[in-house]
């Protein structure tokens, strides 16, 4: 929807559990010389300052990345944190250099993208928002090689992009749902993206609501691969009425290999340091 802004949910806790997957994936594709695009559907602006009006309406990054944030600053640089949640906090901390060592800005998945990119990678942004995209221009404005942004709706360019020219690649699923369309949307467009590129790579994000179309979501992404990885991260127990967001979740087509030990050690910390009550936990599951 054209009233969604990332910027009121930045540096949340679905956003933690999305960026720390997504540096591990970068991190696997930069492990081979040969370059890949990497292809987000819903970009939103690519940044975010914490200390903005947006942000600070319901402050949701202090529920998420804040407690990595002080929890570092705890812990007095004897970093407690597995390797794969450390190095997401690296992303994070690229963009808060200040001496104060106080946490003011987010980077969303383009930027932490554009960061962990070679110089022959690609970045194929679509954002729909006006505004948003306007600022997704400018945060990229001084790398026009490198990065293609769009305003169109990446449900329907996605098969503008694949198969990308070097045949390796990730794309970023990242839509709001604010519009029930988009649990089906989501469907079509990774099936779509599937037929066009079978061995790239695919991540959706998805979140746990007490919704009958949400909550049927993971078992129809399922249906459409033969290689995935799901995991998910639960902060708090269901509101009562069912309304509100409990937590979110990933599914990967053709993930890395490691990605399910990976994932296996860093839920449990996410969970210690994530979780509001007793219902938090985690769920990973795969193909195999």
């Amino acid at each position: 929807m054209l009233s969604y802004r990332h910027a009121f949910h930045a540096g949340n806790h679905a956003d933690v559990l999305k960026h720390c997957v997504l540096v591990q994936l970068l991190r696997y594709l930069n492990q081979k010389d040969k370059p890949y695009w990497f292809i987000d559907t819903h970009a939103g602006a690519g940044a975010y300052k914490l200390d903005s009006d947006y942000a600070k309406k319901n402050a949701e990054f202090e529920e998420g990345i804040s407690r990595l944030w002080r929890h570092e600053i705890a812990r007095s640089g004897d970093v407690d944190l597995p390797a794969a949640l450390a190095d997401y906090v690296d992303q994070v901390k690229r963009l808060n250099t200040a001496p104060d060592g106080k946490l003011r800005h987010y980077p969303g998945s383009p930027l932490i993208a554009h960061q962990l990119a070679r110089p022959d990678d690609r970045l194929r942004l679509f954002e729909l928002h006006s505004t948003d995209v306007g600022l997704l221009e400018r945060n990229f404005r001084d790398d026009a090689r490198q990065v293609a942004i769009r305003q169109a709706d990446g449900f329907i360019e996605i098969k503008s992009v694949l198969p990308p020219p070097p045949r390796r690649g990730l794309t970023l699923i990242d839509p709001s749902y604010e519009d029930k369309q988009d649990y089906v949307r989501v469907i079509g467009a990774l099936k779509e993206g599937i037929s066009r590129f079978t061995t790239g790579m695919f991540m959706v994000w998805y979140p746990l609501i007490q919704l009958g179309t949400a909550l049927q979501l993971p078992e129809k992404l399922h249906k459409l691969h033969n290689k995935w990885l799901d995991v998910s991260l639960t902060v708090h127990a269901p509101a009562a009425d069912g309304f509100g967001m409990h937590g979110s979740g990933l599914f990967i087509v053709n993930p890395p290999w490691t990605l399910a030990g990976t994932m296996a050690a860093v839920m449990p910390k996410l969970v210690e340091l994530l979780g509001q009550d007793t219902a938090a936990g985690f769920k990973i599951s795969n193909s195999d």
